[in-house]
């Protein structure tokens, strides 16, 4: 699978996946930020993309500043569609009550492509009975 990337700016940095399995890439962010305790933070990246219809990029948070600073992507996982052409941005929250600070080139998040099928939408008057029918929201129980 091909990617294009295009840098918006000179200073945008091309993900890369730092070991052999790695499933996600790391996004970098282009500018110094700071996001407030409890705050959320709009954060660029600089570039663009290009892949195959039917494919789709997610944008995940990074664990170890979820561990180690309580920052997440605040739409985890984000999507970003086979026909956006416009800027990569990563919705950053911080839950910490201390102020974070990104540096330009920092990893805020990363990235998957993911394969998509679109279903086709049939309306009906009924749908089949299950056993479980309309339980939700832990009616399955908690063990």
């Amino acid at each position: 699978m091909k990617v294009k990337i295009k840098k918006l700016h000179p200073d945008a940095i091309i993900p890369k996946y730092h070991t052999q399995g790695a499933a996600g890439f790391d996004f970098c962010a282009l500018e110094n930020s700071i996001i407030l305790a409890g705050k959320i933070g709009l954060i660029k990246t600089g570039l663009s993309v290009s892949m195959e219809e039917g494919y789709e990029l997610q944008i995940r948070p990074r664990s170890g500043l979820a561990l180690k600073h309580c920052v997440s992507v605040l739409n985890s996982p984000g999507t970003i569609d086979s026909d956006y052409r416009g800027e990569i941005m990563i919705i950053l929250i911080n839950h910490s009550d201390v102020d974070f600070v990104i540096s330009a080139g920092d990893r805020i998040a990363q990235g998957v492509i993911n394969k998509i099928y679109q279903a086709e939408f049939i309306e009906v008057e009924e749908l089949e009975c299950t056993t479980r029918g309309s339980g939700g929201f832990g009616s399955s129980g908690i063990k």
